[in-house]
């Protein structure tokens, strides 16, 4: 697969022009599953979920390479840097696609109680395409309790609320809309975990482990 400029890069990875209407992202430690990251997102795509499409790069590709389809738009926190989105009806976005996601059936388990987990979804992890929104970045997914996805989302958000950046405020506000769904399935469990797992991330810096406990504590209040 050629590889074309570097278009984006994250915490772990970086992603490439590849070819026509296609982006090949690659993990920078060479310890990801494109494989298995590529099975989820098929699986969900295939359950009408909105993901992009997945590819292989090939019988000479390294098992981290992931080739998807090539989305055109900005993602939902530059939306909210813009002021195209309001970070109210961001949160509200969040809120649906975890209530979309834990609708599809797991693809190993067959406990009905156990779903497929995004475990990272936040504002960044969220194109807004000309057909919708589209979830990106499955490296982390799981089978579980989706009441450990919800909670991983609200510690995402409650990380930035909880600190003094330009964002603070706007996290405050997604967060709170996110918990205010109906269908927000957080359960004192599900953010005991994902606390538990935030502190243990090795992507976090001092600082934003340092502002976990506050952030437990926003959350706790949020939900009364």
């Amino acid at each position: 697969m050629r590889t074309g400029r570097l278009i984006g890069a994250g915490r772990t990875a970086d992603v490439y022009e590849a070819d026509a209407g296609w982006v090949l992202r690659r993990d920078r430690a060479g310890i990801g599953d494109a494989a298995a990251e590529g099975a989820v997102m098929e699986h969900v795509r295939a359950h009408g979920y909105p993901v992009p499409r997945v590819r292989s790069g090939g019988p000479e590709a390294p098992r981290t390479d992931l080739v998807m389809e090539r989305l055109s738009g900005p993602t939902m926190l530059r939306a909210c840097l813009d002021g195209a989105l309001t970070p109210q009806d961001a949160g509200a976005v969040l809120a649906r696609l975890l209530r979309l996601l834990h609708q599809v059936p797991a693809y190993r388990s067959a406990d009905p109680g156990v779903r497929v987990l995004h475990l990272d979804l936040h504002p960044d992890n969220v194109i807004l395409t000309a057909d919708g929104p589209r979830v990106i970045d499955w490296s982390n997914a799981e089978e579980g309790d989706p009441g450990l996805d919800w909670g991983t989302s609200a510690v995402i958000l409650a990380q930035v609320a909880a600190g003094d950046g330009p964002m603070a405020e706007p996290a405050g506000v997604m967060l709170a809309a996110l918990l205010a769904d109906p269908s927000a399935a957080l359960t004192p469990d599900g953010l005991a975990q994902a606390l538990r797992r935030r502190a243990a991330n090795p992507t976090m810096s001092r600082g934003e482990v340092e502002v976990l406990p506050a952030a437990g504590e926003l959350i706790r209040s949020r939900l009364g």
